[in-house]
C-alpha cells in the first residue's frame, strides 16, 4: 500500500508517494490523508513551499486498480459522490493553501497522478516520463477532478480535448514542448532541481508568493476589468507589509532583501 512522507527542512516541505512496487497508486486513504494534509498548510506558517514527488522511478500510476475501481463498482449512488467529491477536495485543498507545490514527474504519471501533477502550480519532469489522463480507458469522462476546467488553461484547449478524449500517453519532450512542463531534466537531478527551485521561493516574500498563487487562481473566473481592480487591491494590501519595506530599504543600501513573510 502506498503511503507519503513527509520531510520538511529549511521551509520546504517534500512529500513523497511511497509504493514503487506498484508506481505509487491512490488508496481511498492516501487520498484523505492528503487531502487533510494540504488543507493543514494554510495554517502552517512553517512551510513556504511544497515538491510533491514518487517514490522510486514513477510520480503515480493513479487510483489503485485493486484497492479503488474494484471497490467502485460496487458502491451505490451516494457513496460514488462521496468519493469523488473527496478527491475533488483535494484538488481544492492543493489549489488553497498559500504554498506553492512544485511537481517533480518522472516515469509513469497517470489517471490522478496525472492530476495531482497539473494541480501543482510548477511541473518538472523527466523525458522518460509518461503523462496520461486515463479516466476514458476505464470508461469514464475526462472531467475528473478539475481535469476539464484546469488542463486547457495549462495545455490549450484542443490539446486537452486529445489528451483527455484519448487517454493517450503525452511523452517528457511533448509535455515540455506543450506546456505541462516548466522544465525538463535528468531524473538523477529531477528531484533536487525541484528541491532548489522550491527554496528559492521559501526565501522569497511568501506572504507576496500566496497572494500570486491565489489572484492565479480567483482570477480564472474574472473578467479583464474586475482582475485588474482584484490585482491593484491585492498590491495595495501586500504596500503596507513589512516586506514591501525590507525590499525597498535593501535596495537603497546595495543588499539582498531578506524576506520574512510579513
Amino acid at each position: 500500500m502506498t503511503r507519503a512522507r513527509y520531510e520538511t527542512g529549511e521551509g520546504v516541505m517534500t512529500v513523497t508517494l511511497d509504493g514503487p512496487e506498484r508506481k505509487n497508486p491512490l488508496t481511498f486513504e492516501l487520498y484523505a490523508e492528503l487531502r487533510d494534509r494540504f488543507a493543514a498548510l494554510r495554517g502552517d506558517g512553517a512551510v513556504k513551499a511544497v515538491v510533491l514527488t514518487g517514490a522510486g522511478a514513477d510520480f503515480c500510476s493513479g487510483g489503485d486498480v485493486r484497492d479503488i475501481i474494484g471497490p467502485l463498482t460496487t458502491r451505490n449512488t451516494a457513496e460514488l459522490l462521496e468519493f469523488t467529491q473527496m478527491t475533488g477536495d483535494l484538488v481544492k485543498a492543493m489549489r488553497a493553501c498559500p504554498q506553492p507545490i512544485v511537481a517533480a514527474v518522472d516515469g509513469v504519471c497517470a489517471g490522478a497522478g496525472a492530476i495531482l501533477a497539473m494541480a501543482s502550480d510548477v511541473r518538472f519532469g523527466t523525458e522518460r516520463s509518461r503523462v496520461a489522463f486515463l479516466f476514458v480507458r476505464v470508461g469514464l469522462a475526462g472531467s475528473d477532478m478539475g481535469a476539464c476546467a484546469m488542463l486547457p488553461r495549462i495545455v490549450g484547449l484542443g490539446r486537452a480535448g486529445e489528451l483527455l478524449y484519448t487517454g493517450r500517453a503525452m511523452p517528457g519532450a511533448q509535455a515540455y514542448e506543450w506546456g505541462f512542463y516548466n522544465e525538463l531534466c535528468a531524473p538523477d537531478e529531477l528531484l533536487p532541481r525541484a528541491r532548489e527551485f522550491a527554496s528559492a521561493i521559501a526565501r522569497g516574500p511568501t506572504r507576496a508568493h500566496a497572494m500570486t498563487k491565489r489572484m492565479l487562481h480567483d482570477e480564472w473566473a474574472l473578467p479583464l476589468d474586475e482582475a485588474i481592480d482584484a490585482e491593484a487591491r491585492a498590491q495595495a494590501t501586500l504596500m503596507q507589509g513589512n516586506d514591501f519595506r525590507r525590499a525597498y530599504e535593501a535596495f537603497v543600501a546595495k543588499r539582498a532583501p531578506q524576506f520574512e513573510g510579513d
